[in-house]
């Protein structure tokens, strides 16, 4: 059992910023140790913070999903997959990896996504897809 989360664990447990996470922490209303450049925060001290109203057993949350780009030249096609598999890559550090994949289907002119991982991030890569796509926010 994991007895030490990092920053970004803590906010995702929580569904809190982690700029958010980090002020708790510099102002002493979350004790964390710090190992190098990176805050480690006790299960006990998650607990106590939160009343012990909030589990941080084992369980883990994942999503999957499926993205399709129609209508995608070669190039654009290129373009999509460098700047998605770049932030993923980004994005995919600690505990929870995100997990993503691109197929091209040349003859069809389109490009599917294969994403799993946090629902968060997730979610961070769809947004992604539909920025990089063009899509009406």
């Amino acid at each position: 059992m994991n007895d030490f989360y990092s920053v970004e664990d803590v906010a995702e447990l929580l569904g809190l910023h982690v700029k958010t996470v980090r002020g708790y922490v510099r102002d002493g209303k979350l004790k964390a140790v710090r190992i190098g450049k990176q805050y480690r925060i006790a299960r006990a001290e998650v607990e106590a913070f939160t009343g012990g109203g909030v589990s941080v057993g084992p369980a883990r949350v994942e999503v999957s999903a499926v993205v399709q780009v129609d209508g995608v030249g070669a190039r654009d096609a290129d373009r999509l997959v460098t700047g998605v598999l770049a932030a993923a890559s980004a994005w995919s550090g600690g505990p929870r990896p995100l997990w993503v994949q691109a197929v091209r289907e040349e003859e069809r002119s389109a490009l599917r996504f294969v994403v799993m991982g946090p629902p968060r991030r997730v979610s961070e890569v769809l947004a992604l897809v539909d920025d990089l796509t063009g899509g009406v926010k």
